[in-house]
């Protein structure tokens, strides 16, 4: 018994009673660190002041807690994707065996393990045991992954192989799901490939094709994922990669239909609503995308991580559908019942403006959109489609000037991803030629500005940050023709002066190739490609057929 006295130990359950016999139960196997939480809400906040080595949690949280509204999976999801517990927290979920016969199938993210009720505490304690041995058997490489050294933890997880062959396949799993974060999708690929060789396991059919999805296969997964869902019709993840898989395809429909299914299905998982919602405005279906966003709004009122972006897709929706009544209601409820901050007065704000802007009230429409725009600088974590959104609302009523530095900030900033072409194409698309070249001529301004700078760096001999300042530029513009010969004489610079890199000797082959297709008579080309090849002979370099 003495083994788990270290254990600290979360019980999540609104009944009073039967957290109570748990405690005793666990007492008798001397654990004395055990807290308690009544529902979802409590357990997060309880999760986010210590860490616990194990989580107990009734899948029905019912409706006696104060933010009910969440069940024990969906607690499971906030907490692992939102990286509040370690990989190494052994979460159970205690329920009854009707419930499990529902749940374990749509589970697209399952828990350590599943107790049914009624237990002893002799085979509770069993299960906790060998929830134990497999985290001692993980904990190198899971500490590898907690430092951020994946390589690290990939050497672990060839080592458990061989060592444990009884968890071989889980290593596998863990090394492959590893790879694919560090973009080594084909070695990640061919690992799932090797397990699916021995046993069809429905987890690797799904690593192969988030692979393949990866590496824009995207016939090979959509392949994939529809045989893995014939043998397997209640694997929920399969279907947010199919549809998805149709989106890249660009088949709308079917990733409504997709997503549909799958709502009928599993029905409480926000994103998926989310995404359903999304799909179904895009393709004009109104009606779905009501539904959608309002079942996201309720269900996000009991989670911890509320994203007042719902709200805004909502109200775009139902102006959209022309109901300004409900519309206003949406944005009340925001004002109501989210917490202030940056974010909720971005999104408060955007909503705000357009229910002015479908009242024909344009003036207030303005005062609300400069709101938004004024306070974005100030928000975190806005997702890029918000504010291009909030671009296009700006445009619709001439708040031209707003739009342009949105989209200049937004061109800037490194996390949004968009494209200095991206930022351009958004005005081209809106009609606004007049407002694409004033962006095409900020960034002239820029890419100039960042040549010149690399050019001084050059010339006081720090070759490595020449090409790291512009290798910045060409992420937000990789097609601009001014940076690809600074960066490719840049890097071939550096390849003479400090040594043969292949990477690097990659690249320039890369920029060489982009130059090429872009601008096959661009002046510099013949002789980039002439230094190129004289670096190559300088370090005895084979040349590249």
């Amino acid at each position: 018994m003495s083994d788990y006295a270290a254990l600290s130990v979360l019980l999540v359950d609104p009944n009073q009673s039967v957290r109570a016999n748990l405690r005793n139960l666990l007492s008798q196997a001397g654990i004395s660190s055990i807290d308690d939480a009544v529902s979802a809400g409590t357990a997060i906040r309880q999760i986010n002041k210590k860490s616990y080595d194990v989580v107990l949690c009734e899948y029905d949280l019912g409706s006696t807690a104060g933010d009910s509204g969440q069940d024990g999976q969906q607690l499971l999801e906030d907490l692992r994707r939102h990286k509040l517990i370690s990989p190494w927290t052994i979460f159970i979920m205690l329920t009854s065996e009707g419930v499990y016969s529902k749940v374990i199938g749509a589970a697209e993210l399952t828990p350590t393990d599943y107790v049914l009720k009624p237990f002893t505490v002799d085979a509770l304690l069993q299960r906790i045991r060998k929830a134990i041995d497999r985290r001692d058997l993980f904990m190198r490489a899971y500490q590898m992954i907690e430092l951020g050294n994946l390589h690290k933890a990939i050497a672990e997880c060839v080592a458990g192989e061989e060592k444990q062959p009884r968890y071989a396949a889980d290593f596998a799993r863990l090394r492959a799901e590893l790879l694919a974060q560090l973009g080594e999708l084909a070695e990640a690929e061919q690992i799932y490939q090797v397990i699916l060789m021995t046993r069809p396991i429905a987890w690797a059919h799904l690593g192969l094709a988030r692979c393949q999805f990866g590496q824009q296969k995207y016939l090979e997964a959509q392949q994939t994922l529809e045989a893995l869902l014939e043998q397997n019709p209640r694997y929920m993840a399969a279907y947010d990669l199919l549809a998805r898989t149709h989106e890249a395809l660009g088949q709308q429909e079917a990733a409504k239909k997709i997503l549909e299914d799958a709502v009928s299905i599993s029905p409480h998982v926000v994103g998926r609503l989310r995404h359903l919602g999304e799909v179904a405005y895009e393709t004009g279906d109104v009606g779905v995308a009501e539904k959608a966003f309002k079942q996201v709004v309720a269900k996000a009122k009991y989670s911890e991580f509320r994203d007042p972006e719902d709200h805004v897709r909502l109200v775009k929706t139902l102006v959209k559908k022309g109901d300004a009544n409900q519309a206003s209601g949406v944005v009340r409820d925001m004002e109501r019942s989210l917490r202030s901050g940056p974010n909720v007065e971005v999104c408060r704000a955007i909503a705000a403006g357009l229910v002015q802007e479908m009242s024909g009230n344009l003036s207030g429409a303005a005062t609300e959109l400069t709101n938004a725009v004024n306070a974005v600088p100030g928000s975190r974590g806005l997702s890029t489609g918000l504010k291009i959104g909030l671009v296009h609302s700006c445009l619709s009523i001439k708040l031209d000037q707003q739009a342009s530095d949105l989209m200049l900030n937004l061109m800037n900033d490194t996390e949004s991803g968009v494209s200095m072409d991206e930022a351009v194409e958004v005005f081209e698309k809106a009609g606004r030629h007049d407002l694409a070249q004033g962006m095409g001529e900020q960034i002239k301004i820029q890419v100039d500005e960042l040549i010149a700078h690399a050019a001084e760096l050059r010339s006081h001999g720090d070759l490595r940050a020449a090409v790291d300042t512009l290798n910045a530029g060409l992420r937000k513009a990789p097609g601009n023709m001014a940076l690809l010969p600074a960066a490719t004489s840049a890097i071939l610079k550096q390849l003479d002066d400090l040594g043969w890199e292949a990477p690097l000797a990659e690249q320039a082959l890369f920029l060489l190739e982009r130059m090429r297709r872009l601008e096959p008579d661009h002046p510099s080309l013949e002789t980039l490609q002439a230094q190129y090849q004289h670096t190559q002979r300088k370090y005895g370099i084979s040349a590249v057929a």
